[in-house]
């Protein structure tokens, strides 16, 4: 069978591992990343209890996800109101999903072991979310591709290319209601944008494990990330996607992005370099400078122009029908953290995300927004942004 053959691979648990030969560090084969995995963490997939769990089989606790009764059974969080499923309507000519549909799950996580920018809760993270999904969404093991990087199959090591292989597969045959479900743990970073659709001027990427000789997975590279997730996908689909890493504030490159209180954030017009402008152009006048003045205030407009028109052509070129949401770990200029919660390694945003809904189990989009960042309030510098293809009513109950 080919390795790479999505259709008699992704769709069933991958096959057993193969058995450790002599002479080839005990792993059947030749490792192409110049280390070996490591081995298996203790309390995920039989290594020391339940299936993902704290070793009790029940799945509770897992990372150390253990809130108390009462925050359990809570039912409201105290930030607005929520709208639930049956009151969802279609607006400005969106189908919202249903979720009814079939569930496909795709989980990525890169530790990047042996390497001098190795983490340490990203697997983790996988194990948490896998677990979580299933139990709160009912995503089945069958219908769920774990990507990480202590696997032995090859086809499971998260390389770009398998990663790739991964997302054609997440988005194969989707229609509308079925469910989506996308999660990233690793490095991000951000690379020159070449098009001309980014405020910052910049793209951002995230790194699969083999990124220095493949290269990153760009936002809106013509082969993978928007173009894939997202230009397939039919009306009434939905994608939720999870980025737990660095500069992930718009990697999928979804236009509308949303405020703690529900709006839609503009551009930011008033860069660094516009700023210095109009107050270079203030002071110009105050000297009598007429012609400095004008020459500094042109170029603040031309930069406010610049801001407006990549916000518009992003906007044009990125809306979906399709139902996708993104939540990232932060601001595209920021950093997430890779950290130990309750004595375990653990993205800070993948662990926000969990506990925020372990809390309170029923929330609408804007205040899971809210929820996450209070998980994180007085931790962590990083502020986790949420995304649409289309403009969504916030207020709607989130569902996965």
């Amino acid at each position: 069978m080919d390795a790479y053959d999505l259709d008699n691979y992704y769709g069933r648990p991958p096959p057993p591992p193969p058995q450790p030969q002599q002479g080839q560090g005990g792993w059947g084969q030749q490792n192409p990343y110049g280390h070996l995995p490591p081995p298996p963490q203790a309390g995920f997939g039989g290594y020391g209890g339940g299936e993902y769990g704290n070793g009790n089989g029940n799945g509770i606790g897992a990372a150390g996800y253990n809130p108390d009764e009462q925050q359990r059974d809570a039912q409201q969080p105290p930030f607005g109101q929520i709208k639930h499923q049956a009151d969802q309507a279609d607006q400005q000519g969106f189908h919202y999903s249903s979720c009814t549909g079939r569930r496909k799950a795709l989980l990525i996580g890169i530790n990047y072991f042996g390497t001098s920018g190795e983490l340490a809760g990203c697997i983790n993270d996988v194990h948490n979310v896998r677990e979580f999904i299933s139990q709160r969404f009912n995503y089945q093991p069958e219908d769920t591709v774990v990507l990480t990087d202590d696997q032995r199959d090859p086809r499971t090591i998260p390389t770009k290319e398998n990663i790739i292989k991964g997302m054609q597969w997440l988005v194969a045959d989707a229609q509308p209601d079925d469910a989506l479900f996308l999660h990233f743990s690793g490095h991000g970073t951000q690379v020159e944008d070449v098009d001309g659709d980014e405020g910052d001027d910049d793209d951002e990427a995230i790194c699969p494990l083999d990124y220095e000789e493949a290269g990153m997975i760009v936002d809106d590279d013509t082969n993978v990330s928007h173009e894939i997730l997202v230009r397939p996908l039919p009306e009434g689909c939905r994608l939720t996607a999870i980025f737990d890493s660095c500069h992930s504030g718009t990697v999928m490159d979804l236009p509308y992005i949303y405020t703690t209180d529900g709006k839609i954030k503009g551009p930011d017009f008033f860069t660094e370099e516009t700023t210095q402008d109009l107050m270079g152009g203030g002071m110009a006048l105050l000297n009598g400078d007429t012609g400095g003045a004008m020459s500094k205030l042109f170029g603040a407009a031309k930069d406010m122009f610049g801001a407006h028109t990549a916000n518009e052509k992003g906007k044009k070129m990125k809306s979906s029908s399709a139902d996708v949401v993104m939540w990232s770990g932060c601001k595209d200029a920021q950093t997430s953290a890779d950290t130990q919660e309750a004595g375990r390694a653990t993205g800070a945003m993948s662990y926000a995300f969990i506990a925020a809904l372990k809390k309170y189990p029923q929330q609408s989009y804007i205040q899971l927004l809210n929820t996450v960042r209070e998980e994180m309030k007085g931790k962590y510098c990083q502020k986790p942004q949420l995304s649409a293809s289309h403009p969504i009513d916030t207020d709607l109950e989130f569902i996965a």
